[in-house]
C-alpha cells in the first residue's frame, strides 16, 4: 500500500511537536538550577530564537531552531553550565542572523548574557573556509581573546562544534573533511586543555568517522564483535575488587569502559599493531563516594585493594591526586596484570573528581552562576593558563599563523611541576627547558637569561627540566634572544616572545632595506605597493614583506634583477615570463603558480572532470584508490595528499581556501611507488618466497627488498610499483599467506614533512 505524502501543514505540525519536545527536555535538564524568574528568561530566549530562525533550515532539511536548542542541551547536560549559558546558547546565532542588536539583548537579558553573546557573535565564523590562512588564524585568535575574558564563550562554542559534528552527514565530502580537520587541529586540543575529556574524545571519534570512514567502521565493528567477550572479562576482573571494597565499607561504583575509537586508532598507528593486538581496549573505573577531606586517603586505600588482587606495573602509576593536571584533572591511574595475562588500566577517583573529569573547568565555573564557594587550587591553574593567554594575545605584533602553531604546543601535552627558589610551583609542558621556565616567570626574565641553577647546580639554557626540579634563573643586562633559542624551547609563550624580539631586531634592519628598495623603484617611476611587494616576494621566494626588506638590507637579495624580470605598466611591476603573464591574483592571498612540477602526471579532479597537472606529496605517497585531496602549494602547483597524511589536518584547518576536490583517473599505464613492511620467523629461503610472489605470481616491478634478521625474527621493507590501491592490497594478502610471515602492512608516513 503506497505511503501518503505528507502535506506542508502536517509537516509543520510534526516539526512544531518535535521543537516543543526538545525545548521541554532542556527545561527538565535545567530544573534544579532554575531560580525565581529564570524560567521566564529561558522562555523568552527560546521565543526570540524560534522567531529569528523560523524560515531557516539546516542542510539536513530540519528546522534550524533545533540546532540552538541542542547546543543549549549539551551546554547544560554534558558540560554542566547553568541558566545564563543556556540562554546564550539559544541566542548564539540571533544577533548575526536577524535585526536584533546587542542593546536589545542587554535590555532583555542583562549585561552578562550580552557579553557572552557578543563573544559568540564575533567568533561565529571562526574558521571561514573561503578565507586565507592568516584570516583563519586571526579568527582563532579572536576566540581565545573571548576565552580569556569569559571561559563560557569557548565552552558554548565547543558545544556548538560538537552538535555540528554530530549532524554532519548531510554536508558535502569536502566540507566534512575541512570541518573535521579544524576540529582535530584546534577544538579537540582545546577541549582537552579545558578538561572536557568526554567531549574531546567524541570530537576526535567523529572527525575520524568523516576523514577515514573505513578505519572508523572497522574499529567500531571490532569493538562490537568483542563486546561479549570483553564484558565477561571485565566482570571477572571486577568481582574480587568489588567484594573487598564492600567488606571495607566503601561506597562506590565500579565499571569498565571501552576506549575511544580514535584512541585505539592512535595506538594501532603509532605502535604498528592490529586491532587484536591493542591490549587496553577498555579501562576499569572506580568512583568513590567520600567527603572532600578524606578523598586522598580513600583513593590510596582503594589503590591498595587493587594491588592486593593484581600485580601493578610500577612504571604506569600516575598520581594526579597529589598534584592535579593543569586543567584540574584529579585521579589515580595504575596498570595491573589481570586474569589471562592481560594488562588492564584502573582509574580511581572520587565523585567530585569524576565531575571535574567529565565537565572540566565548567565544574569550577558554576560559582559565577550562583553556586557558593571561592576559588579552588584548580581554578587558580585556570587563571594561570588564562593569564598566559592574555600575555600572548595582547602582543599586537604576534604573527597570527605562528601564534596558532605556538599556542597548540601548550594544549595537548603531558605536564611537569617545577619550583622557584621560594618554593612556588609552576606547571610546564613535558620536555620544557630552563629557558622555557625563565619565560614562564616573566618575558623580560627570559629575554635576559644566560643560564640557570637547577637544584643548586649550574646548567645551560637548553637543560631539559623534570618534575620536582627547583630552578633559579641567571640573567645579564647584555643578553638578548638569538634564533638558535627556538630550536630548544617548547612552550608557546617562549616561542612567541623569542620570535617577537627577533622580529623587532629584523624590523629595525629591514627599515634600511625598505629605503633601498624605495630608491630603486623610484628610479623606475614606481612606488612600494602591495601588488609590487607581492611580485617581488614571489620572485625572491620570500614569505613576507619583512623578509624581503631584511634580505635587501643584509645583501642577500640583488635588486638589479628587477629590470630583467619585470616590465613597468603604470605603477605596477608586470612579470615578463610567458607562463605568468596571464595569471592575476584572485584574492588577498599570495598568487600560486600552477606550472607543471617535474615528473608530474595527469589527474582528473573536480566536479567537471577537468585535467590538470599535479605532483604526489612525498610525505604520504598516495596511490590510486587512496582517499585523497588536492592542495595548491606555493610555487609547486597542485599536490595530492592522502586524507590520513600527517599533514592533512594542518593543511585543511589552516589553508582551507587552497584545498580542492580530486579524484583518480583510472590509468593502468602509470605505476606508483609504494612500500610494504613485513615481520616473520626467519627461515632459509624467505627472500626467495617473497620475490616469487611479487615477480612471478603477480608480475609486479620491484625496486628494492631489504631484509634484516635478529634472534630468529626477520623484518623487511619492500618498495614496489603498483597501479592502484587494490593491487597493493592483493600483494599484502598474498604475502601474509606465506608460511612464517606474521605481519604485513603498508609503510605509513610518520613524520609531518611537506
Amino acid at each position: 500500500m503506497p505511503i501518503a505524502k505528507e502535506s506542508t501543514q502536517e509537516r509543520d505540525e510534526r516539526e512544531k511537536r518535535i521543537i516543543l519536545r526538545e525545548y521541554r527536555a532542556l527545561l527538565r535538564a535545567l530544573k534544579e538550577r532554575l531560580k525565581k524568574g529564570d524560567k521566564t528568561l529561558v522562555r523568552n530566549a527560546f521565543r526570540i530564537a524560534a522567531e529569528a530562525h523560523k524560515d531557516t533550515r539546516r542542510k539536513s532539511g530540519e528546522p534550524y531552531i533545533l540546532h540552538p536548542i541542542a547546543v543549549a542541551q549539551i551546554v547544560v547536560e554534558e558540560i554542566g553550565l547553568g541558566v545564563t549559558s543556556a540562554i546564550c546558547a539559544l541566542l548564539h546565532d540571533v544577533v548575526e542572523d536577524t535585526e536584533m542588536t546587542l542593546d536589545d539583548i542587554s535590555r532583555e537579558f542583562g549585561e552578562q548574557c550580552t557579553k557572552i553573546i557578543d563573544g559568540l557573535t564575533k567568533i561565529s565564523n571562526v574558521v571561514d573556509l573561503k578565507a586565507n590562512s592568516s584570516v583563519q588564524a586571526e579568527n582563532f585568535r579572536k576566540i581565545l581573546l573571548t576565552l580569556a575574558d569569559d571561559p563560557r564563550v569557548i565552552l558554548i562554542k565547543l558545544a556548538d562544534r560538537l552538535h555540528n559534528m554530530r549532524t554532519m552527514d548531510s554536508m558535502a565530502r569536502d566540507k566534512q573533511l575541512k570541518i573535521s580537520s579544524e576540529t582535530t587541529y584546534i577544538y579537540s586540543p582545546l577541549a582537552h586543555r579545558l578538561g572536557l575529556y568526554e567531549i574531546k574524545s567524541e570530537l576526535e571519534d567523529l572527525a575520524l568517522k568523516y576523514t577515514q570512514p573505513e578505519v572508523f567502521q572497522e574499529i567500531g565493528r571490532g569493538l562490537k564483535d568483542t563486546k561479549r567477550e570483553r564484558t565477561k572479562y571485565i566482570n571477572e576482573f571486577i568481582k574480587p575488587l568489588k567484594a573487598e571494597l564492600e567488606s571495607l565499607g566503601f561506597t562506590f561504583e565500579i565499571f569498565g569502559r571501552p576506549k575511544a575509537i580514535h584512541s585505539i586508532w592512535e595506538k594501532m598507528r603509532t605502535k604498528h599493531v592490529t586491532f587484536e593486538e591493542v591490549y587496553d581496549l577498555f579501562a576499569i573505573r572506580i568512583i568513590l563516594d567520600t567527603p572532600k577531606d578524606r578523598e586522598k586517603a580513600e583513593c590510596w586505600r582503594a589503590y591498595s585493594v587493587v594491588t592486593n588482587n593484581y600485580r601493578p606495573s610500577t612504571e604506569r602509576l600516575r598520581d594526579w591526586i597529589s598534584v592535579p593536571k593543569g586543567n584540574g584533572y584529579e585521579a589515580l591511574h595504575t596498570t595491573v596484570m589481570g586474569p589471562g595475562g592481560k594488562w588492564v588500566e584502573v582509574q580511581i577517583r572520587s565523585k567530585r573528581m569524576n565531575e571535574i573529569a567529565e565537565k572540566g573547568l565548567a565544574a569550577h565555573w558554576r560559582y559565577k552562576e550562583g553556586s557558593a564557594g571561592g576559588k579552588s587550587a584548580t581554578e587558580s591553574k585556570l587563571d594561570h593558563f588564562l593569564k598566559h593567554l592574555r600575555e600572548v594575545l595582547n602582543n599586537p605584533d604576534t604573527d597570527a599563523l605562528e601564534f596558532l602553531d605556538d599556542f597548540k604546543l601548550d594544549l595537548f601535552v603531558d605536564e611537569i611541576y617545577i619550583y622557584t627558589p621560594k618554593g612556588e610551583m609552576r606547571v610546564l609542558p613535558k620536555n620544557a627547558t630552563a629557558l622555557d621556565f625563565a619565560f614562564d616567570v616573566h618575558s623580560a626574565l627570559g629575554a635576559r637569561c644566560i643560564g640557570a641553577k637547577v637544584n643548586h647546580k649550574l646548567v645551560p639554557l637548553s637543560h631539559v627540566l623534570k618534575t620536582g626540579d627547583q630552578v633559579e634563573v641567571i640573567t645579564s643586562a647584555k643578553q638578548k634572544p638569538s634564533e638558535d633559542w627556538l630550536s630548544f624551547v617548547t612552550t608557546g609563550k617562549a616561542k612567541s616572545r623569542i620570535k617577537y624580539y627577533l622580529k623587532e631586531e629584523k624590523r629595525e634592519i629591514g627599515e634600511e632595506g625598505k629605503a633601498i628598495l624605495q630608491r630603486k623603484l623610484s628610479h623606475m617611476g614606481l612606488s612600494i605597493t602591495p601588488v609590487n611587494i607581492n611580485e617581488l616576494c614571489l620572485l625572491y621566494k620570500k614569505p613576507s614583506m619583512l623578509d624581503l626588506f631584511y634580505g635587501i638590507a643584509v645583501g642577500t637579495i640583488e635588486l638589479k634583477e628587477i629590470k630583467d624580470r619585470f616590465k613597468v605598466l603604470g605603477d605596477r611591476l608586470i612579470p615578463i615570463e610567458a607562463e605568468r603573464k596571464d595569471t592575476q591574483p584572485t584574492d588577498d592571498t599570495t598568487r600560486q603558480d600552477l606550472k607543471p612540477a617535474k615528473g608530474a602526471e595527469l589527474i582528473i579532479f573536480g566536479e567537471s572532470s577537468d585535467k590538470i597537472l599535479y605532483k604526489l606529496a612525498p610525505c604520504c605517497q598516495p596511490i590510486p584508490g587512496d582517499d585523497v585531496f588536492g592542495f595548491v602549494s606555493s610555487g609547486e602547483g597542485l599536490k595530492i595528499h592522502r586524507v590520513d597524511c600527517p599533514n592533512a589536518q594542518q593543511l585543511m584547518a589552516r589553508y582551507g581556501q587552497r584545498i580542492v576536490k580530486v579524484k583518480w583517473a583510472m590509468n593502468k599505464e602509470i605505476s606508483f611507488l609504494s612500500g610494504i613492511r613485513l615481520t616473520g620467523l626467519d627461515d632459509v629461503g624467505v627472500a626467495q618466497k617473497i620475490t616469487r610472489v611479487i615477480s612471478e605470481m603477480l608480475t609486479m616491478n620491484m625496486r628494492s627488498l631489504a631484509l634484516d634478521s635478529k634472534d630468529g625474527i626477520f623484518t623487511g621493507e619492500i618498495k614496489v610499483f603498483v597501479h592502484d590501491r587494490s593491487e597493493l592490497d592483493i600483494l599484502c594478502q598474498k604475502l601474509s599467506e606465506l608460511d612464517g610471515v606474521t605481519k604485513v602492512e603498508r609503510i605509513e608516513p610518520t613524520e609531518a614533512s611537506q
